[in-house]
């Protein structure tokens, strides 16, 4: 299947969303901060990027652009919770971002999206 780069400064964030996508059959490579994903864009080109919106070092709105300026085609789902979360959400997407999905982050639209941007990035 794809290889996903997963960005997120939550441990068990990283851990469940893996598993999940692992038993969906893709491979899964995890950073855990925009800082640390974006060095490892540059090293392996993933077939997608997951990436939080709130994070210590660089956050995800940075993350995007940063990746942007380096691939103008990969797909980037922005994932966020808390306060402020869906104005987040419409601003990830304008900046760059294929798909936003709001935390908690159900398991059956999560793979959705997964399916879909894959479909749409190619």
């Amino acid at each position: 299947m794809a290889r996903i780069l997963l960005i997120d400064d939550e441990k068990m964030v990283r851990e469940t969303f893996s598993m999940l996508l692992e038993s969906a059959g893709h491979s899964v490579d995890q950073a855990e901060d925009g800082v640390a994903g974006v060095a490892h864009f540059k090293k392996q080109r993933p077939d997608l990027v997951i990436t939080d919106i709130f994070m210590p070092e660089q956050e995800g709105i940075g993350t995007i652009l940063a990746i942007r300026e380096l691939d103008a085609k990969v797909p980037i789902i922005a994932v966020t919770g808390g306060s402020g979360a869906e104005l987040n959400l419409t601003s990830a997407t304008k900046l760059g971002a294929t798909r936003a999905l709001l935390k908690p982050v159900r398991k059956d639209a999560l793979l959705v999206a997964v399916d879909e941007s894959l479909g749409a990035g190619g």
